[in-house]
């Protein structure tokens, strides 16, 4: 095991080692470098792109969107599945300087219009299967005209422009539109926060090259074969495809994230790294999990008592990374640290960032007292898009503030120990109290809702929603169908409340704010009471 000089050391190596001009020019460097060797492969498709084949995609890409007027800071959003297009349009946009706006497949119309004006899309790439989702934000041809839409792996005749049409029309080689650095807006990447709406976090090219090179230094090892479990809208395929470019490895892409198939794509596909989450290890035991090539895996908040059998039971190394939208990754456990599995830590500062557990007048806490995590470090988001209240709200000086609540201990690990944030988190994802309350107060019958977690062993937690009706409202006027249905309209499925609970109002703070911690004192099962949307029972 390094000591902790030989470690600072290896980091100060990683720091002083320089970055491609641009995520374009890191492609270039992979095509030269890797020729045709395998670079992304659609295994379930059976497509392969090699790194050769990927850049000539990306400059036909580059050229067809240079051609349509798109130039250096425009945004496009792109609505797609898993599929070339994405890491395509992603490549693309790199070339010309202009900025990618990921969209969650499963937003509903209500979340895809507030996306859409709230970043100033001027262009939209989208595949057929979302076209019902875009016709309902309302008034559409005044917000993007039918020629500003690109239609993938489909036709309809509103839409003349086709992605595959335009690539196959434009030249190999690229055209050029402009110097672009490593400072330059990449990604509007929409993040959930305390807000309430997903707030835009503004990614430069620098935030990318930083992420795939530091997490690949985590694992200690470079690796020749990667795995996405996830849609590429996520942050984390997208680091992996730095990943592949940077070292040659293959990345293998799954059409759909399946947590019952992927030890068995991982086994099939001599996968060597690639990112667990608890949902895998909750999976039935087969005879034959630890047969498989995985040296590495990266966990994200999995239960520490499940640690040491995940191990043993897939027959590899698994450590903990703790990374946010905002700063890419921030912390990790050390590959050889073989004696913190189970610890329930998260461990140190990667290369690059500088830590700090905060007290509210932002002095360090002293170790094991609980304050704010703050991270610094060059590469990070320049901001939340258009917001500079919550700008001002979430950076102290070059700190940014988390929201999380962490500990250090004496030698200098990190455990997180709960939130600031009002926040669920669901299987990875960050819901907004606010914005569940929001949609859930439009509904007539509702006079006011608090959404609040609920500790959930296969989600991690889940969505409850307090509400209080009208007066004179009964709740078999508003039963939970209809308020779930209501739901439906304006949130992504996974947002949904799993359980909603009636009550006959709210205690108040003396800013008229409802006081949450007032609805769970002294309730020791948070699910007691409350209808059970999974089950379609009362509990």
């Amino acid at each position: 095991m390094l000591s902790l000089g030989e470690r600072r050391a290896e980091h100060r190596a990683l720091e002083a080692r320089p970055f491609a001009a641009n995520l374009g020019a890191l492609l270039d460097e992979a095509a030269a470098r890797f020729g045709d060797a395998p670079c992304l492969v659609f295994f379930e498709a059976g497509l392969t792109l090699s790194f050769a084949e990927l850049r000539e995609q990306a400059n036909r890409a580059a050229n067809a969107l240079h051609a349509l007027g798109i130039a250096k800071g425009d945004r496009v959003a792109v609505m797609l599945p898993n599929g070339p297009a994405f890491p395509v349009a992603w490549l693309a946009l790199a070339r010309l300087g202009a900025v990618l706006v990921p969209v969650n497949n499963r937003y509903t119309a209500r979340e895809l219009r507030y996306l859409l004006e709230d970043s100033g899309v001027g262009t939209l790439v989208i595949h057929p299967d979302y076209l019902p989702v875009f016709d309902g934000i309302g008034d559409r041809a005044a917000l993007l005209p039918d020629e500003r839409v690109l239609l993938v792996d489909g036709v309809d005749p509103r839409f003349s422009n086709r992605w595959d049409a335009m690539l196959a029309a434009a030249a190999p080689d690229f055209a050029g539109g402009g110097p672009v650095g490593r400072d330059d807006l990449l990604n509007i990447q929409y993040t959930s926060g305390t807000t309430g709406f997903p707030k835009g976090c503004m990614l430069t090219h620098l935030y990318w090259l930083m992420c795939g090179r530091v997490a690949c230094y985590t694992a200690g090892f470079t690796p020749k074969r990667l795995l996405m479990g996830q849609y590429f809208y996520y942050m984390d395929p997208l680091f992996l495809l730095v990943i592949a470019l940077e070292h040659g490895a293959a990345y293998y892409v799954c059409s759909r994230p399946s947590t019952s198939r992927f030890m068995r794509w991982v086994a099939e596909h001599d996968i060597e790294l690639c990112l667990i989450f608890e949902f895998v290890y909750k999976q039935p035991p087969h005879p034959r999990d630890a047969e498989n090539r995985l040296v590495h895996a990266w966990l994200f908040g999995l239960t520490p008592e499940n640690h040491a059998d995940l191990e043993q039971r897939f027959g590899i190394r698994a450590r903990e990374l703790f990374g946010m939208t905002e700063i890419g990754v921030g912390s990790y456990m050390p590959a050889d640290h073989d004696h913190m599995v189970g610890s329930g830590l998260c461990g140190i500062a990667v290369p690059f960032r500088e830590l700090r557990v905060a007290r509210a007048d932002g002095t360090e806490a002293a170790p094991g007292e609980a304050g704010e995590l703050w991270v610094r470090g060059p590469g990070m988001m320049l901001g939340y898009y258009d917001k500079p209240e919550a700008n001002a709200e979430a950076f102290s000086g070059d700190w940014f503030r988390t929201g999380d609540l962490f500990t250090r201990d004496a030698a200098g690990y990190h455990r997180i120990v709960g939130r600031l944030k009002d926040m669920v988190r669901r299987s990875g994802e960050n819901i907004a109290a606010r914005e569940v309350e929001a949609v859930l107060r439009a509904m007539p019958e509702i006079e006011e809702a608090a959404v609040l977690p609920v500790p959930d062993e296969d989600h991690g937690e889940e969505v409850k929603a307090y509400v209080s009706l009208m007066p004179g409202v009964a709740r078999e006027d508003a039963p939970p169908e209809r308020i779930l249905a209501h739901c439906e309209a304006g949130l992504a499925r996974f947002k949904l409340p799993r359980y909603i609970a009636y009550v006959e109002g709210f205690s108040k703070t003396v800013s008229d704010r409802v006081e949450k911690k007032a609805l769970i004192a002294g309730v020791a099962d948070l699910r007691a009471g409350a209808y059970d949307r999974v089950e379609g029972r009362w509990r």
